[in-house]
């Protein structure tokens, strides 16, 4: 059965080292494109992270697509929302609870802005305001609206002690909420419901396209969930182990074009 979407994650799979889309990406890209099969984009990001890399990738209009967030949104490239599955105030509130008892950094995401309650805003934060092109706001838990939406929240610190502030997560926030590790200094909490796999099977589903016309590449503990899902699943060389495991195949790294290995080996005609 051939292959009508691709589901590519960002950081670490469609960029290269150095953030950047190399030419032989590019080219692959645009030639699935021709072929009729739709490109998505599936990241930890929000809109905003991604909007500099569609106009290279000629992704346009409202019948390209975009899952942010880690799936939390999925959004035409223009910004109209398809599916949201957002976290409420109290969510928020529990969440910066836990990570003052567990002494780690935290911040969340609206749409549009970061909000962190660390009046010494952690470097991780100034990290990611810089890669989502999003400007940080400082608020207490007091002074966040509950009317504000917000779409994820993420714990970050450096690995080491992420990895300590991980083992003494309660079981009862994992039940409560789904959370990946998206980077070795980043751990996202998202709406139980929300996943990249979740998503992207919703937004197949909306195309009428099945898990077996779907190929999903990705890299990091984030992109289980969508390798799961598509039958023509696909780890990069640079992947985790875990994501090696589940795929079907594996391509070359995110350093020596491994998407565009993928898209010409197991998706054009």
């Amino acid at each position: 059965m051939s292959i009508k979407l691709i589901a590519i994650d960002m950081d670490g799979t469609l960029l290269n080292e150095h953030s950047e889309l190399n030419p032989a990406t590019i080219a692959a890209i645009h030639e699935a494109q021709r072929q009729g099969i739709y490109v998505v984009i599936c990241t930890g990001r929000p809109l905003s992270g991604v909007t500099p890399f569609l106009d290279q990738l000629k992704l346009s209009g409202d019948d390209s697509y975009v899952i942010t967030f880690n799936g939390a949104m999925a959004q035409t490239v223009t910004g109209k929302v398809v599916t949201s599955l957002p976290l409420s105030h109290e969510d928020y509130i529990d969440i910066e609870s836990l990570t003052r008892k567990l002494n780690v950094h935290c911040h969340v995401e609206s749409e549009n802005h970061i909000y962190t309650a660390n009046r010494n805003i952690s470097p991780y934060t100034i990290n990611e305001s810089s890669l989502v092109n999003m400007a940080i706001r400082y608020r207490t838990p007091e002074e966040m609206r509950p009317d504000r939406p917000l779409v994820k929240a993420m714990i970050i610190d450096h690995p080491d002690i992420l990895e300590a502030a991980i083992a003494k997560i309660p079981a009862a926030f994992h039940d409560r909420f789904h959370i990946v590790r998206s980077a070795p200094y980043y751990l996202e909490v998202l709406n139980k419901q929300a996943s990249k796999g979740r998503t992207l099977a919703d937004l197949a589903k909306l195309l009428n396209i099945s898990a077996d016309e779907t190929m999903a590449i990705g890299d990091q503990g984030n992109d289980l969930s969508m390798i799961e899902y598509a039958t023509n699943s696909v780890a990069m060389g640079n992947a985790i182990p875990e994501v090696k495991q589940k795929a079907k195949y594996e391509t070359r790294t995110n350093v020596e074009d491994g998407v565009a290995y993928a898209i010409r080996t197991w998706a054009l005609n």
